[in-house]
């Protein structure tokens, strides 16, 4: 059930982990009535808390069996700076008692229903016995409760997952084949991962150098909407800022950017089809090398998160020969963690940081063109690429020009790694709140041209021009992210908990 992250390479900063909050309900007059109960549940709500910490870190109250105990769960949740709290039913409970945890601790709170076994042991089972599986019975008593209080809740139905069966049972609880607790388990771990974001964003520092491609209208945003809804903080960044790292660059760095480029990329030879796709000088790596160590040194220097750019400034200047060696850098960076989106996307830019946090790349990306033969469609773009979802060792060929920018240097040619893909869009409506627009398919291995641009074949459960029609319908940003493997459902859940709509195509 582990989500293994891509990363080929180091990361710079470490992505938060969530801090998740986690009790066990029950019924306090049951434990002198039922010796070793209360012992069984603890070791349950154990089990789950030993789950969890795979994916963050837990502060795990113990039972909450009355009022009293609600109350202290609650400032014990709130001391303990919780992003989500996990509620597990563990057998019947008064709703009185979990109503004041929630009501004094507002983090997102989500109903476990686990039932311990698949099949309770009809012919032996105890009344103590049955008040270990029913933790079904107080949720519509809890569900109602939160309701008329005016909690929003969530409810993960399943079995527990347990790989061994507690001395004191009378059945078999080995469940963790089962599907009930595959697919339980699977929601878990998605709304675990769903907090990191949420906790990573609210840390984050997204740098914004340059300004917009001028005419994108889909890409302008106000930056005090985006910390609104998200959290992120964005620092304004010149180039003069980064210029000033370029000036700082020993040959040690551009030495170790070479040995990166080396390690993760391969240099073209001339293009067949396209004149102004050669292979690069030496002079053009070299600069892609410095600018790379540049962009790496401004990275630390502001503590940044994810990096937005576009420089379009007067032909033959300075800056522009500094923005002529960014795609190879912002490749490089969007390996280790920070995330780099062209053209000033910077909502492009958040959506790529959210795969990143649950470790399924997300490479900038937008649609090139239908092959209408194959019924897939190519997306891609003019970089950066996330190199850790590769097909194989990105190409670098030479551009004589940047088509539709001032400049010429050296760009990425890839494709991502063949089987499921996710498109997460991250759009702006015209009430001024974020959405995302979420879209699964396959990568193929259909051909790509030879022209300096990532680009990836995607076959979709539509033909080309239904999803066309589908995708264009809900107003998308013309840039999306493209992350690896099925994951509508886990952004489904970061959705929720940043309470941002999605629409899944």
């Amino acid at each position: 059930m582990d989500l293994q992250p891509f990363q080929p390479i180091q990361p710079l900063k470490p992505n938060l982990r969530p801090r998740i909050g986690l009790y066990s309900g029950g019924l306090k007059a049951y434990w002198s009535q039922f010796p070793g109960l209360r012992e069984r549940l603890v070791e349950y709500g154990q089990f789950i808390e030993n789950h969890i910490k795979v994916w963050g870190d837990v502060a795990n109250f113990g039972l909450v069996d009355c009022a009293d105990a609600g109350l202290a769960a609650g400032d014990y949740f709130n001391r303990e700076n919780v992003d989500l709290i996990f509620a597990h039913s563990a057998t019947y409970l008064t709703s009185d008692s979990v109503l004041p945890v929630h009501q004094i601790c507002k983090a997102p709170v989500i109903v476990l229903n686990l039932q311990p076994a698949a099949r309770i042991n009809y012919e032996k089972t105890s009344t103590g016995e049955w008040l270990a599986h029913c933790g079904a019975c107080p949720v519509p008593e809890i569900s109602n409760a939160f309701n008329r209080a005016g909690i929003p809740f969530r409810v993960i139905s399943g079995l527990l997952g347990l790989d061994y069966t507690p001395a004191i049972s009378l059945t078999n609880e080995v469940t963790s084949h089962r599907p009930e607790a595959i697919r339980a388990w699977h929601d878990i771990r998605d709304y675990v991962l769903a907090a990191a974001v949420k906790r990573t964003l609210q840390h984050s520092r997204f740098g914004f150098l340059g300004n917009n491609y001028s005419g994108m209208l889909d890409l302008y945003s106000d930056f005090t909407m985006l910390q609104s809804q998200t959290g992120i903080h964005v620092q304004i960044l010149e180039m003069c800022d980064l210029d000033e790292q370029l000036q700082l660059v020993t040959e040690a760095e551009v030495t170790a950017v070479a040995n990166e480029i080396e390690a993760f990329f391969e240099i073209s030879g001339d293009s067949t089809a396209d004149p102004i796709a050669r292979r690069p000088s030496a002079e053009q790596l070299d600069w892609s090398c410095r600018v790379a160590a540049a962009q790496e040194r401004l990275v630390k220097k502001q503590n940044l998160d994810g990096l937005s750019y576009y420089y379009h400034g007067a032909p033959g200047n300075a800056y522009e020969a500094l923005q002529s060696g960014f795609i190879v850098g912002h490749s490089l960076l969007t390996a280790k963690g920070i995330p780099c989106a062209g053209e000033g996307d910077l909502k492009t830019n958040l959506a790529m940081k959210i795969c990143d946090i649950v470790g399924t790349g997300g490479s900038f990306s937008e649609i090139v063109v239908a092959d209408y033969l194959d019924g897939t469609i190519l997306l891609g773009h003019d970089g950066p690429f996330h190199i850790a979802i590769a097909d194989g060792k990105p190409i670098l060929r030479g551009l004589g020009i940047y088509h539709g920018k001032q400049g010429s240097g050296v760009s990425v040619e890839a494709k991502v790694r063949r089987g499921p893909i996710t498109l997460l869009g991250l759009t702006q409506t015209a009430d001024g709140r974020l959405k995302m627009i979420v879209s699964e398919g396959e990568a193929t291995d259909g051909a790509i041209m030879q022209i300096g641009n990532t680009q990836t074949p995607i076959r979709f459960n539509l033909d080309p021009d239904a999803y066309f029609e589908k995708w264009f319908q809900e107003a998308p940003t013309h840039h999306c992210a493209m992350a690896v493997g099925h994951q509508a459902e886990l952004f489904k859940k970061v959705a929720d908990l940043l309470n941002i709509k999605i629409v899944v195509i």
